[in-house]
């Protein structure tokens, strides 16, 4: 009887592990694709009915040629562009980077809050904390890969290991 108690312990302990034990985040956190790694992608979560929101992630260049992020797309946005955020006198101005986002041979670029960023615009339903989106990224010399994006508060802070 002991026996079989531990042995129902031991499955339930199993499913436990299954189902709650592995984050959702634990497969998005790093994307190696040709000479790029993407790092830490996640969405910020709008409340109801707000018509935007960011996306934020890391690229890396381990090439020896830039590459040039040109494109994003995602099927919850009516638009999607690359942003960028900047100080021009007293006044912190956003606009689409028309021509893409250099990402220098060897080097990297965060997008983040503040900075440089994805835009989702014309959102066609709420970013809810946890749910899991894919985005597409298109490079110049790299080409396009689909990328998952968990959303998160923006509150959110992840752990960089430099």
């Amino acid at each position: 009887m002991i026996y079989l108690r531990e042995t129902i312990l031991r499955y339930i302990f199993l499913i436990f592990l299954i189902l709650f034990g592995f984050s959702t985040k634990g497969y998005t956190d790093i994307i190696k694709f040709n000479q790029l790694v993407i790092e830490d992608p996640w969405i910020k979560e709008s409340p109801s009915n707000h018509p935007v929101t960011g996306g934020y992630l890391t690229i890396r260049n381990l090439g020896k040629t830039e590459d040039i992020l040109i494109n994003v797309s995602a099927d919850f946005a009516m638009k999607s562009e690359i942003h960028e955020m900047k100080m021009e006198g007293d006044v912190m101005k956003m606009r689409s980077l028309e021509n893409g986002l250099i990402i220098p041979a060897g080097g990297e670029i965060h997008l983040k809050p503040g900075g440089y960023h994805l835009m989702f615009i014309r959102l066609k339903q709420k970013m809810t904390a946890m749910d899991v989106h894919k985005i597409t990224l298109t490079f110049k010399n790299s080409g396009s890969v689909i990328i998952p994006m968990p959303v998160y508060k923006m509150k959110h802070k992840k752990k960089h290991n430099h």
